[in-house]
């Protein structure tokens, strides 16, 4: 979906295309060759040679996009292409891929794309957090119209809507730290047993092969779970909370940025924005694309879900193929609209003067709970105070994250 139909995708081309890919499949051929040492089965010399072989290699796009139709996935080319140039640089075939089984690459790869995806959209989370933290403070007492159901309710302030997003942000960078702690390795073999490395080399502690495996990329040991995919809908429930947070800031944003509203703005940004034909509008792009972004990403997360619940045998045929398009298009998604959402934050515009004089407008109804008469402001109740709780919890929160 990178291109001109998913605007803003070039946030995270480096994060999940088939460049970087391909690159973290190499890396996990490089950490197996290395855990094939600590099995007796592959020396020092051999493992160095997989290495540079694997830093070096630059496949053909194209043709390793044909030959994944071919194989049915892109670990077999690249496997092959991996071993013709290790022996060309006088290395030996067998220090590569050997005990391994596709998945088991592809599976591990993709840990590491998400790895890095959710390291980034942390990051969006962390300074959209920061920006609305500092709106919440600026407007703590910021009179404003309530709403609910669309319809006037009660008074409130913008410091406490601030807020709330900012709680609900705060909840999915919870979760995307939790799906960050948790990312294993996968090394099962052929059908999850780890047969050929046992029979091979059956004086080797086949834990010790794979906590070696995972070590080598930074991820957890784990047992084989090729058919058991919580790793890979933790992490799409994770990206997918994340973007149910932003879209929340970014639809607000657009009711009240409405013209017969005015109560919010984007900030300006040159070329952003403009219309073909309307000289006039200043259209508030970057909301539109977050919020785009979280109507797709739920969908992304069900059809991992239901990939999930397809899995049969000891390897599935076809569920796991369909997790593969939804999980690096959800990526993507979570990426580009954390990067976004933080720039939409940094640049708020909130007119406060026009939230109290439609808040001082609708007085009647908006105190109609307790009489209908008084000024606004004497009935916020404990906006103030929960607006403070809100920033307290976020600031010890932050102080965790370090």
């Amino acid at each position: 979906m990178t291109g001109l139909l998913a605007p803003g995708s070039h946030r995270a081309t480096d994060q999940v295309d088939d460049a970087a890919l391909v690159a973290a499949m190499l890396r996990v051929e490089t950490a197996w060759a290395r855990a094939l040492v600590v099995a007796g089965l592959v020396d020092g010399d051999a493992a160095d040679v997989v290495e540079r072989a694997a830093v070096t290699l630059r496949p053909d796009p194209g043709a390793l996009l044909a030959d994944t139709e071919l194989a049915g996935n892109p670990v077999v080319p690249l496997v092959s292409r991996l071993r013709d140039s290790v022996v060309a640089a006088g290395g030996d075939a067998d220090a590569v891929h050997r005990g391994l089984t596709s998945q088991d690459v592809l599976d591990t790869a993709l840990v590491l794309l998400a790895r890095d995806a959710l390291r980034r959209v942390r990051d969006g989370l962390a300074a959209t957090a920061d920006h609305l933290a500092g709106l919440a403070r600026t407007h703590r007492d910021s009179v404003m119209a309530g709403r609910t159901l669309t319809q006037h309710a009660v008074p409130t302030t913008f410091g406490l809507k601030a807020a709330q997003w900012l709680a609900g942000i705060d909840d999915a960078a919870d979760g995307v730290d939790a799906a960050l702690d948790q990312l294993p390795a996968q090394y099962g073999g052929a059908a999850g047993t780890r047969a050929l490395v046992a029979h091979l080399a059956p004086d080797a502690d086949p834990t010790d092969v794979a906590t070696a495996f995972a070590a080598g990329l930074g991820l957890r040991p784990a047992l084989p779970w090729q058919t058991r995919r919580g790793t890979v809908t933790g992490i799409g429930d994770a990206l997918t909370s994340a973007t149910d947070a932003l879209g929340s800031l970014a639809a607000d944003v657009l009711l009240l940025g409405r013209p017969e509203v005015g109560e919010l703005r984007e900030g300006a940004a040159a070329g952003r924005g403009g219309s073909s034909t309307m000289p006039h509008k200043r259209n508030p792009v970057l909301a539109v694309l977050v919020r785009a972004a979280a109507l797709q990403a739920p969908q992304l997360s069900a059809q991992l879900h239901l990939a999930s619940a397809s899995g049969v045998d000891e390897r599935p045929d076809g569920a796991w193929h369909a997790e593969w398009p939804a999980l690096q298009r959800l990526l993507e998604l979570a990426v580009t609209a954390a990067s976004q959402a933080a720039e939409l934050a940094a640049g708020l515009e909130v007119d406060s003067a026009a939230m109290a004089a439609r808040a001082e407008g609708a007085a009647e109804a908006l105190l109609a709970e307790s009489g209908g008469t008084g000024d606004v402001r004497d009935h916020l109740g404990e906006a103030g105070a929960t607006t403070d709780a809100i920033l307290e919890d976020h600031d010890a929160r932050a102080a965790r994250r370090g």
